[in-house]
Parts: C-alpha cells; structure tokens; sequence
C-alpha cells in the first residue's frame, strides 16, 4: 500500500484558522468548480463525501483529527489524489464541515435536514447531491470519512473495473481467513465453516470484509437501483492495516497511532525557521539545585538539525518569554541569532522577518504552549511539537511527531531539507539533502544523543 501524504495547499486566512481545519496539512492541485480536472466537459467521476454534522459515538467525528488532519478532509485529500477522480463533492449539513472541505478543494452541496439525522442513510444523501451537479457523471464514488487511509492508488484501480466496463461496482475489501459463529437456541454454530472440522487456514477459501472505506458505481445503475450494490460486483482487497473505521473513540484512538505508521511526514517548504525555547529546545522541565540554581536538558540531536539548517543557507531564530543566560548560551553555542525576555514574542517575531526581508507565509514558526499563539498568527507555517499544549496543536498547520527537547527540532531540520531537496534535486548534497530514515519509513527518527555531533 502506497503511504497517503497528505499535504499543504493554499488557503485563505480565514480558512487557514477555522478550528476544524487548522493542524491539517495539505498540498493538492488547485480546483474550482464542479467540473474537475476537465473544464471543457462534465465530469466523467465524481467522488461524493456525505459527512453530516451529528454523530452519537464520536461527537464531531467527522472533523476529529487524525494524524493532525480532520478525516473530512483525509478524505477529501484522498479522493483528489486520485488521478481517475475528476470532481470532489462533500454532502453536508455542517457549517465548519463545509468550510474544512472547501479549504480542503471539494465542493460542497449542502444537505437537507431530512437526509441528515441518525437515521438517514447514504445512499439517499449520494443520490441528492447527484441532484445538485450539472449533469450525472458516468461513475460515483462514495466515499466514507470513518475510513482514514484511503489509498488513492485501490481507488484508481476500482475506478478503473467500472470505467472500462468489467464491473457495475466496485467496493474496498480485505481478504479475511476468520472463523465467524452465530449463537443459537442450542449453541453457538459455525457461520462460513464446518465447526466440526477445522480446517487450516491455506486449505479455506479466502473471503472478503468490506472496509467501508469506498464503493465506486456506475451512476445509470445507482439510480436505478437506489443501492450501492447492482449488477456485476467487483471487489478491490485493500491493505488490512487501513481496514480500521472509526465508529467509537477507541477507533480514535487506534487509527491516531497508525497515522504514525502509515502517513508520510510531508516536507515543510519554507526560507526560515524560528522557534520558542523552553518546550522546544528543551522538554519544558527545569531542574533546581540546593540553591535553586535552575538548568534544563537539551538534545545534541536537535542540535544537529540547527547545524544542518545553517549549513543549508536557513536562518534560524530562537525567541524565549524567559529572561535566562542559559538561552544566549545555548543559542552562541549553535551559532544562531536569540531574542528573549519578550512578554509578548509576535512583534519581535514580526520585527525579525521585516529585517531579513522575509515572506511570513515562507516562515515555520516551531512552539509548544498557548504564548506561542500570536506566533502562530504571524506566520504560513504555525508547527507544533509533538508534546504540546491542545490549543496550540489545534492551531498548528503541522504537529510534529517528536517532543520538545527530544528531536523535533530535528524532525523539523530534516522536513525543511527535504523540501529543498524536491525543489533541487539536481542542485542537492547527498549529506544534507538524502532521504533520511524519517522520510523512507513515514515515522520520524532521530539518532541516539552519543551518536551525534557537538552543537
């Protein structure tokens, strides 16, 4: 299965800082209209997304995050990735839906209160916002938020059965050897086997479990029909680690852990890179001697990844509240420039990128608590680190994988020299620009502290 990197796109500032949106990371194609990647002509497939503001199990599911980005618009970014979707349509009843799916780049039809409470089905909210287009296109998509890692590349494939004719539907699967029982009046009997006889598992016929995640139709026989399921059904077998919906919070919590796993960390393409101290550098902690002399920990790994961002040309800036020798210190060490006893650290931040000739949309702005906030504002690229305070997660455009103080400044290093890397491939240093562990496996690593430089 190809790892979903879901990435950043141009938003409007509004849209940028909509709680529903703001930790989303995306970078799609642009899109505008109904008629997708065509303008000339109506649209040969369009993805359609209901995803209805209410829900019992997980209030506001479908704008909970995972791995940072709401599912609505995972969804979404899935849909656009892939190369046969020509349109991408949210059906919706919710206002911050609307707006993240926008942001996101689908269109939105707004759904009607009878097709949006518990018991409303998706079949009828696919069929109106079918009603909404200009013209039916030739195949729908529907498309589940309660999936987070759709593979646009299983997409693509089951698209393809049903444009070419091989099948009237095609649905996400994954192939399963389970043994399934029913209880009865007498006892539990076997389901799909003969529970008096156990077979091994590479002797049973292989069946399949829908994953939710996606059914692609034919749209004459959709409508004919009024079901997602007609005449010829094909089946796309799916990765079983993308199988998990999301209909509890403990799904929540399951599918938040494997987005560690299977999302890719997405390059972070900016000029410059500033960042608090205190729960950045550091892990927030301060230790107190017998005469409460204070002193913090900081990481030689993160150390490193300043070194690698000064060698690359990137200006670096540390801003700290604090009042404190050890942050001049630790900033002379790593030969960048620091600014601190700043009550307020958004005018010094603002200040800085005025002097250096800086785009603010072109800045990451590293942090780890609510003072960090206004920072966030200043800049295109508010990031925070893994450990950080909610509000300033929720407001961050990245949330980095590792904790201050414990490598996240060196995640963000390599994030920003991978992008540099991309947009230079001929120009870039195999030292400083290779694919690092980080962006081979899609988890952050940092090396051991004993195996690192100096800084």
């Amino acid at each position: 299965m190809g790892t979903l990197q879901i990435r950043a796109a141009t938003w409007s500032a509004e849209a940028k800082r909509h709680p529903a949106f703001t930790g989303a990371t995306l970078r799609l194609p642009s899109f505008s209209g109904m008629t997708g990647q065509n303008e000339t002509s109506a649209p040969r497939v369009v993805a359609v997304i209901p995803a209805r503001g209410g829900s019992k199990g997980v209030p506001g599911k479908n704008l909970r995050r995972v791995g940072g980005v709401p599912l609505v618009v995972r969804a979404v970014a899935s849909a656009r990735a892939a190369s046969l979707v020509d349109a991408v349509v949210v059906s919706t009843d919710h206002d911050g839906i609307a707006e993240a799916s926008r942001a996101a780049g689908a269109s939105v039809i707004r759904r009607p209160a009878a097709l949006s409470g518990d018991t409303a089905g998706s079949e009828p909210a696919v069929l109106h916002a079918l009603d909404g287009l200009d013209a039916d296109p030739g195949v729908v998509v529907f498309l589940q938020c309660t999936s987070p890692f759709i593979d646009p590349r299983a997409l693509d494939e089951a698209v393809a059965q049903v444009l070419d004719g091989r099948r009237d539907v095609v649905f996400s699967a994954v192939e399963t050897h389970a043994f399934l029982w029913r209880e009865s009046q007498t006892g539990a009997v076997g389901v799909n086997h003969d529970h008096t006889y156990r077979l091994r598992r590479q002797d049973r016929e292989a069946q399949f479990q829908e994953t939710g995640a996606f059914y692609v139709m034919r749209t004459a026989g959709f409508r004919h029909a009024g079901y997602r399921f007609f005449g010829s059904v094909g089946i796309a077998s799916v990765d079983p680690r993308t199988a998990v919906e999301v209909d509890t919070e403990a799904d929540l919590e399951i599918v938040s852990a494997l987005a560690a796993v299977l999302d890719r960390p997405e390059p972070i393409d900016v000029d410059a890179v500033v960042t608090d101290f205190d729960g950045v550098h550091t892990d927030d902690l301060v230790h107190l001697t017998a005469d409460c002399t204070e002193f913090v920990t900081a990481s030689r790994s993160d150390g490193m990844g300043v070194e690698m961002l000064r060698t690359a040309g990137i200006p670096v800036l540390v801003l700290s509240k604090e009042r404190n020798a050890v942050v001049a210190a630790r900033a002379r060490k790593l030969r960048v420039e620091s600014r601190q006893g700043l009550d307020d650290k958004a005018p010094a931040l603002t200040e800085w990128m005025t002097e250096h000739g800086l785009d603010p949309a072109r800045v990451a702005y590293v942090g780890n608590d609510v003072n960090d906030l206004g920072c966030f504002a200043a800049v295109g690229w508010p990031v925070a680190v893994a450990d950080a305070h909610p509000q300033v997660a929720a407001a961050a455009r990245i949330v980095l994988g590792r904790s201050g103080g414990r490598g996240a400044v060196r995640e963000l290093a390599e994030r920003v020299l991978a992008a540099r890397a991309a947009a230079q491939p001929a120009a870039a240093s195999p030292s400083a620009a290779s694919p690092t562990a980080a962006q081979r496996t899609g988890s952050p690593v940092a090396a051991p502290l004993d195996q690192e430089h100096q800084p």
